[in-house]
Parts: C-alpha cells; sequence; structure tokens
C-alpha cells in the first residue's frame, strides 16, 4: 500500500470514483509537472450538498460540501496520476466557489473544509495558495465548486 493510500485508510477516507464532466470540459490536464483539475462540484453518491450559504446552508454544512469537492479533487488526481496519489508533490493552489446570500462572510472559512482536508492527506505538502470566492449561483444548484492545481513528480 503506498504512503498516501495508508494516510487516507488512517483517516478513514474512501475515494469516490472521479465523477464525469457534466458539460464540455474534460475533469483534468496534465502540462509541464501540473495537473490541472476541473472544478468539482460537492456532489457525492446520495446527491451532494446543493443551496446557498446564509439562506438553506450553514457554515459547517458549507465546510462539508468543500470537503466533499476536495474528496472528488482527490479521486480526479489519483486518476490523473495512474492511481498513484504519492506522485503528488505538492497542492499548489486551489480556487474555491461558494454559493452564497448576498452579505456571507466567512466564505474562506468554507473553504477551509477542502483546504484541511489536502493538509490532513498530504501534509506540509498540502499547504497551498488559494482564492476563496462568494457567487451568486454554481452548477446545478450546489453549494461549493473548488478547482485546483497540483504538482507532481
Amino acid at each position: 500500500m503506498s504512503r498516501i493510500q495508508a494516510r487516507l485508510a488512517d483517516l478513514g477516507i474512501a475515494l469516490p470514483a472521479p465523477p464525469a464532466p457534466v458539460a464540455s470540459y474534460i475533469p483534468f490536464v496534465a502540462a509541464g509537472g501540473l495537473i490541472h483539475i476541473s472544478g468539482q462540484v460537492s456532489n457525492d453518491a446520495a446527491g451532494g450538498i446543493k443551496g446557498r450559504l446564509g439562506a438553506e446552508l450553514t457554515l459547517e454544512q458549507g465546510q462539508a460540501a468543500a470537503r466533499l469537492c476536495g474528496l472528488n479533487l482527490l479521486a480526479q488526481l489519483q486518476a490523473a496520476c495512474d492511481g498513484d496519489l504519492d506522485r503528488v508533490k505538492r497542492v499548489v493552489k486551489l480556487g474555491g466557489f461558494v454559493n452564497v446570500v448576498p452579505g456571507f462572510d466567512p466564505i474562506p472559512a468554507v473553504v477551509n473544509g477542502c483546504s484541511d482536508l489536502m493538509v490532513e492527506v498530504f501534509g506540509e505538502a498540502g499547504k497551498h495558495a488559494r482564492s476563496a470566492v462568494g457567487v451568486a449561483n454554481l452548477p446545478l444548484g450546489f453549494a461549493v465548486e473548488v478547482d485546483g492545481i497540483f504538482s507532481i513528480a
């Protein structure tokens, strides 16, 4: 078992199957030692977390939604690395988009649900640059969407 697979097992995390794109794009692109992963929404086998933060959803529900995005990012990353997450050298950057009502301010705290997962899984290499933006709507009504850039060996 690889180092990262063992870490996921220790954390009690089973990665989902990589989600299929819902529009005209591909899930990831490898270029120059980097993997660019398309935005992953807060979706899972149960249908995911939908709604707006500050209306239908609480901060804690938003953080759980961002964590789902992170799990989907990891599933795509594993596919991009031919199943070997030990190839990941660093989480370079995450871009978080949060479906919010006007005046909902703790947007960075929501995206921490994904950021914290990356550090839990990759340790120091999981620390990254990041954007966290509140938006008026996300595809299919999902609560959070996160894209990512990862450096690989």
